[in-house]
Formats: structure tokens, C-alpha cells, sequence
């Protein structure tokens, strides 16, 4: 599912690992992935992860934005970012969740879904499920 095009044209895929390994490098905590491509049309993967802090929450999601516009992908929305406690960017084929940690477990999004799909370290790359 491809909301717009851009000059790199990455796929829902690689632009999932790139939120990952961004994510991951930025120091995000429990990253968990959804697969929504045979369950919804409104993203191909959600992509939830933790910061310790609101200000972590919010930077995790600014660098997020920079890292995919480097990339083509111009017409990321952020929603949260003035609270910092949750976070959400739009990239069309790929919604991330950014939550501290207390919210992230109030609110159990990734229970509502049941579709997680974790993430395992291998000889420091990421192999995703």
C-alpha cells in the first residue's frame, strides 16, 4: 500500500527497517512491529516504541521525520509532539507509536492489535520477523 510516491521509492519494507534502525540507534526502548497489510488499508506496518522521557519521545519522533525526508519521504505528520507523553507519525505505508513508558502501558495498543511481531538482535544487526 503506497500513499505517495517519492524520487527513492522506498517499499513499505525498507522504509520499516529504516524506522527501526532508526529508531534503534536513537536509543527507543521495546520496539514491536505490526504487520496491518492484510488488516487494515490505513498502513502497511505500525511501528510502537518507548522513550524514557517526554523529551526523548519528541526527539526520537523529530530525527524520525529527518531521517525519512533524507530518504523521499516528504509528507510525514507528527500529532503529540507539544505533550511529548505520545507521538505519532504518519509516513503513509508506516504509523510509529512513541510512548513513555507509563502511557504506552495504559493505554496497551499493541494488545488491541495482537499482531506484534518482535524484533531479535543478532551479532548487532536487526533481524525483523
Amino acid at each position: 500500500m503506497t500513499h505517495y510516491t517519492s524520487d527513492f521509492a522506498l517499499t513499505p519494507e525498507e522504509t520499516k527497517q529504516l524506522v527501526v534502525q532508526t529508531l534503534d540507534s536513537d536509543k527507543a526502548e521495546d520496539i514491536e512491529i505490526i504487520n496491518l497489510s492484510s488488516h487494515s488499508y490505513i498502513a502497511d506496518y505500525m511501528v510502537i516504541a518507548t522513550g524514557r522521557s517526554t523529551r526523548q519521545v519528541v526527539a526520537l519522533a523529530e530525527k524520525l521525520k529527518i531521517r525519512l525526508g533524507l530518504e523521499g519521504i516528504k509528507e510525514v505528520t507528527i500529532e503529540g509532539a507539544d505533550q511529548g507523553d505520545w507521538v505519532i507519525l504518519d509516513a503513509g505505508d508506516i504509523i510509529v507509536h512513541l510512548f513513555r513508558p507509563e502511557v504506552r502501558e495504559y493505554y496497551g495498543i499493541e494488545k488491541m492489535w495482537g499482531l506484534t511481531q518482535p524484533i531479535e538482535f543478532k551479532d548487532g544487526g536487526i533481524n525483523l520477523q
